[in-house]
């Protein structure tokens, strides 16, 4: 956990960082007849799974959740992940982490905005007024960047 938190920090100046969650569809060419309403999203119109994967900087993928069926959202796909049930049970830390002088007990990851308000995901703002809000905002979406890559870099052929 340290050297996650020490690369995150040096790469994007994010302190505690573990990585970046996001889920992609992945379209399935061949789904049995049978799983065509459940699997078939409205937006792609095709059959598709989703692809659930919290990555780090260099493309690390360290948490994956494959074989959703496509109709879900990524709020249905978090409720039906093993990697955040144990947030609501009381565990140890996870590494201690500090930023300006506060100590913190557990790490977190960035999210985009339809991601719930855990304590553990860094969600950007969605409409900043303030300077430092938009500025994280900015930070905060480039980061983000890894998890697209790497979903990126497993759909080319």
């Amino acid at each position: 956990m340290q050297q996650l938190y020490a690369a995150h920090e040096e790469r994007h100046g994010f302190p505690g960082m573990l990585g970046s969650i996001d889920c992609t569809k992945w379209i399935c060419g061949n789904c049995p007849v049978a799983w065509k309403g459940q699997y078939t999203s409205g937006h792609l119109g095709s059959h598709s799974l989703v692809l659930e994967a919290i990555v780090s900087q260099d493309l690390w993928i360290w948490h994956a959740l494959f074989g959703v069926a496509g109709s879900n959202n990524d709020i249905n796909v978090l409720d039906q992940s093993t990697i955040f049930k144990d947030l609501l049970i009381v565990k140890e830390p996870d590494a201690l982490f500090t930023v300006d002088g506060h100590e913190y007990k557990f790490g977190y990851y960035l999210t985009d905005e339809i991601y719930p308000p855990y304590s553990t995901f860094a969600n950007a703002f969605r409409h900043p007024i303030e300077q430092r809000d938009k500025f994280f905002k900015r930070r905060q979406k480039g980061a983000r960047k890894d998890v697209e890559r790497a979903f990126r870099v497993l759909k080319t052929k």
